[in-house]
């Protein structure tokens, strides 16, 4: 039965959707089986793979709201092992859409369960909020990754998303921990970045991952080609350091 992580932060630019993508890029290109769930409305994940959210017949919006069955939209992608669940401008109405539906919190885990074992890895991108999407990503997670990017104010935010985490597994998801943390963005240029760093190794001792991902204009611009940074620059170090990533979450189980 595939692992499903939920790559959650409500602040907007740490580098959720470029995490999920290029992660699992590189989980899939190891071999495993892999599918990307799109569940920002603002859809950056489908467009990054290079498809238009604006022409999709089917997405994550008809899946949370109206039962479509998961099957019936994932999308092959072409990338052997990664497959995706795509999103598109209607999810935009979900949230208050969903106040109203039964088991509100549990209509992603519900679709997931159908499909789960077809998978190793199932990556969701969740959106910059701690909204009943993001609610719904967590509660159907085994674990969540939070990316934080290496900037002022970077742990800004976090007790909030921290203690939405903790309500979850209280109320909701008993086995949802916290996977790891992804540091994001780093520049080796600045004392700046180091110093988050070391101050968010003093809140995550052992959830920090050792793979810090760099500053890079390749990570950048892969996404306006509809490539992850394996397609476009595998030789950069925004790639190389996504693929150490991914290495690193596979031997943590």
């Amino acid at each position: 039965m595939g692992k499903i992580f939920a790559i959650a932060n409500q602040k907007g630019g740490v580098g959720k959707t470029t995490t999920a993508i290029n992660l699992g890029a590189y989980v899939a290109k190891s071999g495993k089986r892999v599918m990307l769930v799109d569940l920002d409305p603002q859809a950056n994940a489908t467009s990054s793979l290079g498809y238009d959210k604006r022409n999709l017949d089917l997405t994550m919006y008809d899946v949370i709201i109206n039962n479509t069955p998961l099957s019936d939209m994932i999308i092959t992608t072409g990338r052997v092992g990664l497959d995706l669940a795509p999103a598109g401008l209607a999810l935009a109405g979900a949230e208050v859409e969903l106040v109203g539906l039964p088991k509100r919190e549990y209509r992603l885990a519900l679709a997931l369960k159908p499909v789960l074992a077809n998978y190793d890895y199932v990556f969701v991108d969740c959106p910059p909020s701690l909204g009943l999407l993001t609610v719904n990503a967590l509660t159907a997670a085994d674990g969540a990754l939070i990316p934080i990017q290496c900037e002022y104010l970077a742990l800004e935010g976090l007790s909030q998303l921290l203690g939405t985490i903790k309500r979850i597994r209280e109320r909701l998801n008993p086995s949802l921990a916290v996977m790891g943390v992804v540091m994001t963005m780093y520049d080796s240029r600045t004392l700046l970045s180091a110093q988050v760093v070391n101050e968010v190794r003093k809140y995550f001792p052992h959830e920090i991952f050792k793979t810090i991902i760099p500053r890079s204009v390749r990570l950048a611009e892969a996404p306006s080609y509809g490539q992850s940074i394996v397609e476009y620059d595998a030789s950069s170090r925004g790639a190389q350091a996504y693929e150490s990533l991914a290495a690193e979450l596979m031997a943590r189980g």
